[in-house]
């Protein structure tokens, strides 16, 4: 791969979007419904994103923690059995903590709370992860490479760290016997997501539960409790790309902004979660987030909003396998291509009216990328008559383009 000029992580989206098919077909089997079309679209593109921004950050993140390494840190530590083991027990323990606290501080949550927001479980759920996660979880691991650690091995072993919690994500798989009492199973996972009071804020580990059962946060699931309800203790309501990932952080910027005092103002960014008070979220939504009352289910329209989400993951994949033999200019436009056709399915999904805008600004952009392979008046010429014509009926047009992809709807 590497002779090839080919970055073999792009196979990490066919790999993981395998098991994804895999675990639907396996519920079907089993008679259950664990996968909504609108909760799993909007999982997947939560993913797509962090996936394609990981390509900027990820050499960022290895730099850091070279540079520390080199210049701070207490031990020299060489890769080796014993350095292996002792690696996978600090992050293990290193995760546990940022995870804790990810839930207990507001300005992490933050970051995280888009994880947690899908009422659906199951294996389109762990790619909930954002960029502004990934930021946060890397100044954690900091202290790997302060103790001593190399940047090599952190970037392995959090890549097979990662691994893990993919699996660990799914309703389809039972308690796992005598592995209950050492590892992270689906069972302990499903209850970390739950929003079941008796549940809530506990079983944080990712790999090894004897974090969970060391610190006193261990809470087993229960034959005969209550049906589990996934999702935030008070429900988003919003497919809306932008509101899932932003949503809390305007949350806590409006309670900052209505709190006096310098102090008290720190005190919200670093409280906890259940001191935000839940009607703040009303009125933001009332100013941002306008609900629809139009509901489009015909087949045509799913298979519209699928197609947009299949067209985009077959994006990803090539632009991630041919990372480095892409100009930047195009890395650029490709990424900018790919982040605003996220804001239109989630658009499409919460029946917006100006996802017509957002595929203007994709013709745009794909205007943008052909630009460099035109090299006569000719082409030139086309391009500005088809822009004329498209300002020209843009009214027109953009009727037709709703009564296409919507179709009939319900009111």
């Amino acid at each position: 791969m590497e002779s090839l000029g080919l970055n073999w992580m792009a196979f990490a989206v066919p790999f993981f979007l395998f098991f994804m098919g895999l675990e639907y077909l396996v519920s079907k089997w089993q008679k259950k419904d664990y996968f909504r079309f609108n909760n799993s679209v909007a999982n997947i593109n939560v993913g797509i994103a962090e996936r394609l921004l990981d390509t900027f950050t990820v050499g960022a993140f290895y730099f850091v923690y070279d540079y520390i390494h080199k210049h701070y840190a207490i031990f020299d530590l060489k890769p080796g059995i014993l350095g292996w083991v002792a690696l996978f027990l600090a992050t293990d323990l290193v995760w546990y903590w940022y995870h804790r606290l990810a839930h207990e501080i507001n300005l992490f949550w933050s970051a995280h709370v888009v994880h947690h927001q899908s009422e659906d479980f199951n294996y389109t759920t762990s790619a909930r992860i954002t960029v502004f996660q990934a930021l946060i979880r890397t100044g954690f691991w900091t202290i790997l490479p302060l103790i001593g650690f190399p940047a090599g091995m952190i970037s392995t072993m959090l890549i097979l760290h990662g691994l893990y919690p993919f699996f660990i994500h799914t309703r389809t798989i039972g308690k796992l016997g005598w592995l209950e009492y050492i590892l992270v199973t689906p069972s302990h996972h499903r209850v970390h997501h739950a929003s079941n009071p008796e549940y809530l804020d506990k079983n944080y580990g990712d790999v090894l539960i004897i974090w969970d059962k060391l610190f006193g946060t261990f809470v087993e699931e229960k034959e005969d409790a209550n049906e589990l309800v996934y999702g935030l203790t008070k429900p988003l309501e919003s497919h809306s790309f932008l509101w899932q990932q932003f949503h809390f952080m305007m949350e806590l910027a409006e309670t900052v902004r209505r709190t006096p005092g310098f102090v008290p103002k720190i005190k919200v960014l670093f409280g906890r979660p259940d001191d935000i008070d839940p009607e703040v979220r009303d009125v933001l939504e009332k100013r941002f987030l306008s609900r629809s009352t139009v509901h489009a289910t015909s087949r045509r329209f799913r298979g519209y909003v699928l197609g947009q989400l299949i067209g985009i993951l077959s994006i990803l994949f090539v632009f991630l396998l041919l990372e480095n033999q892409v100009m930047v200019y195009h890395q650029v436009l490709i990424s900018l291509f790919i982040l605003i056709t996220l804001v239109n399915c989630g658009a499409l999904l919460e029946q917006r009216q100006w996802v017509f805008y957002l595929e203007i600004s994709r013709f745009s952009l794909l205007i943008l990328m052909a630009i460099p392979y035109l090299h006569d008046s000719l082409s030139f010429s086309a391009l500005f008559i088809g822009s004329l014509l498209l300002w020209t009926y843009f009214s027109n047009l953009q009727k037709r383009y709703l009564r296409l992809v919507y179709g009939p709807v319900s009111y």
